[in-house]
């Protein structure tokens, strides 16, 4: 009877064992969170010191020369130079997946972002009739390149869906406010802007001072 009992109270221990041995081990916490992996930061991170040379070199460099340019067009207004042009991140997240949807439809991969200083005509509106909401303002323009025929091109989605350079549509003749127009400039925006290609460039961010100020000044 003893021994029984004793069979008993090892079958029972064992069995124990073996169900705690059949539970699952608790799992790793995996992070839920994205982008926890810690990223280091890019070759072109400068320091608040850099920054606010750069931005003071700006403003003894080019400030005065536009605000006398100005002075000359007009004595009579008070014009505030822009510097600088912001997007928030929202859209800059949009952008960047428009681009890279375009281009991955056109078989292509987005080498860079090229960034054109640029500025606003002296007139109410665009060619396209959209508000220009800061006349004669310094600004900017984001174009995308990828590599097309061996070379690093700013490049456009054509009617056939394939990446094409931008420079061997808009060549070199000069189409600013102060040109004269000519056959060729005439002909161009049909072609380009009818022919159901699509543009990539951004522009349209939000210019200051006025009235906000800026992070250095």
């Amino acid at each position: 009877m003893k021994n029984n009992k004793t069979i008993l109270i090892a079958s029972f221990g064992a069995i124990l064992l073996l169900l705690g041995a059949c539970q699952e081990a608790p799992k790793k916490e995996e992070p839920t969170e994205p982008g926890q992996e810690k990223i280091a930061p890019p070759e072109g991170i400068i320091s608040l010191e850099e920054s606010k040379s750069l931005y003071d070199n700006y403003t003894k460099n080019r400030i005065d020369i536009i605000r006398t340019f100005e002075a000359e067009r007009n004595a009579d207004e008070k014009f505030v130079p822009s510097r600088f042009t912001s997007f928030s991140y929202a859209d800059m997240e949009q952008y960047m997946k428009y681009v890279e949807q375009e281009a991955h439809e056109a078989g292509v991969k987005v080498a860079s972002l090229r960034i054109y200083f640029a500025n606003y005509p002296d007139k109410p509106d665009f060619p396209d009739g959209k508000k220009v909401v800061h006349p004669r303002q310094n600004s900017i323009f984001i174009v995308p390149t990828t590599m097309i025929d061996g070379k690093e091109e700013g490049f456009y989605i054509g009617s056939d869906g394939k990446a094409k350079p931008i420079k061997a549509v808009v060549g070199t003749t000069e189409t600013g406010e102060e040109s004269e127009p000519n056959t060729s400039q005439a002909s161009f925006a049909p072609a380009f802007f009818q022919s159901g290609s699509t543009s990539l460039n951004l522009n349209h961010g939000n210019s200051s001072p006025p009235p906000y100020g800026t992070d250095f000044q």
